[in-house]
């Protein structure tokens, strides 16, 4: 299993919007960053993936499940473009700040505090057991 980082802007597509799309999910669409997109053709069904609010807040809120692997992001008939599968598993009890990842030992190299930009990231697994036990959640 994979490790992974969503950036999604909450006033266009936030947490709550994907706990509402239940089981069947959403496909992760509008990606144009060759890069994220690369990411999302290395994710395989079941990998998990950190829900994080950019813009706003700047938080790891949840985390969600890729239940689809990449296909055709049908957002646009640029072939160029994929997209995977998300659901809600479950949300953080303490939302982890950006700022609060900057200055946690052990995440100095994650991709969220050297590259914000980058929509679509991996994530270790050492990040991973870090960054769930400061949201209150059991990696």
């Amino acid at each position: 299993m994979a490790y992974w980082l969503f950036k999604s802007e909450p006033d266009s597509w936030g947490w709550d919007h994907q706990v509402a799309k239940g089981d069947a999910g959403e496909d992760w669409q509008g990606v144009r960053n060759y890069q994220a997109r690369n990411n999302m053709r290395a994710m395989k069904r079941g990998d998990l993936g950190f829900f994080y609010h950019s813009n706003i807040g700047k938080a790891v809120v949840g985390i969600v499940e890729v239940i689809r692997e990449s296909a055709q992001d049908t957002s646009t008939d640029d072939p160029r473009w994929d997209c995977v599968t998300l659901r809600a598993l479950r949300p953080f009890l303490r939302p982890v700040t950006l700022d609060a990842c900057k200055v946690q030992p052990g995440l100095e190299a994650m991709v969220l505090v050297r590259n914000t930009r980058l929509s679509v990231q991996p994530v270790t697994k050492d990040e991973w057991q870090i960054v769930c036990r400061m949201g209150g959640v059991d990696p």
